[in-house]
């Protein structure tokens, strides 16, 4: 079941649900409006080796911001970081972000119980688009579980902002 807005609310106050730094007047309906960081990856390969660590080029941005190109695929983070040992998170972009035709989290939107850290977006962009640190992007929503809740602690634990693909731990090829 999806929680309300008063609900995170409730439960932002109650220490069981993580959001640094946390607005109240960021608080939707159904979820918690988030901001772009100034982080952004690209991947530089012509072809990517998911056993290979990714070569990816990494830019801050100022307050300029920085124009998206269509054709690459981009990686950016949340400025803030979240969620919650006690529930399941998703994440989509912002309406008003998404009809400028640009597209967050279109392939791994969820985020486990426990995962609580600034989250990296899959970004891509319709047209050239001009995007500003800071400026609202996203919305993710909170979901209570069936079950007992297992915390996350996977390859991406630690993050502190836009991670490349850590794919590559994985590969079979290697013995553990």
């Amino acid at each position: 079941m999806i929680l309300s807005g008063p609900e995170i609310l409730s439960e932002v106050r109650a220490g069981r649900i993580h959001i640094d730094d946390f607005d109240p007047e960021r608080i939707e309906p159904n979820s918690y409006g988030f901001r772009l960081a100034e982080d952004i990856l690209w991947y530089e390969q012509d072809v990517i080796d998911c056993f290979e660590p990714p070569k990816a080029e990494h830019v801050k941005m100022g307050p300029a911001g920085m124009v998206l190109e269509p054709g690459r695929f981009y990686l950016g983070g949340t400025m803030e970081a979240m969620g919650s040992p006690n529930y399941a998170a998703t994440l989509y972009a912002c309406r008003s972000a998404s009809t400028l035709g640009i597209w967050i989290q279109f392939s791994a939107p969820l985020g486990h119980s426990g995962a609580v850290f600034p989250w990296t977006l899959e970004m891509k962009v319709a047209h050239p688009v001009r995007v500003y640190p800071g400026m609202m992007i996203g919305k993710l929503a909170f979901w209570s579980m069936q079950g007992e809740a297992v915390g996350y602690d996977g390859k991406y634990t630690g993050s502190s902002s836009a991670v490349a693909s850590r794919l590559s731990m994985e590969d079979p090829r290697v013995a553990n």
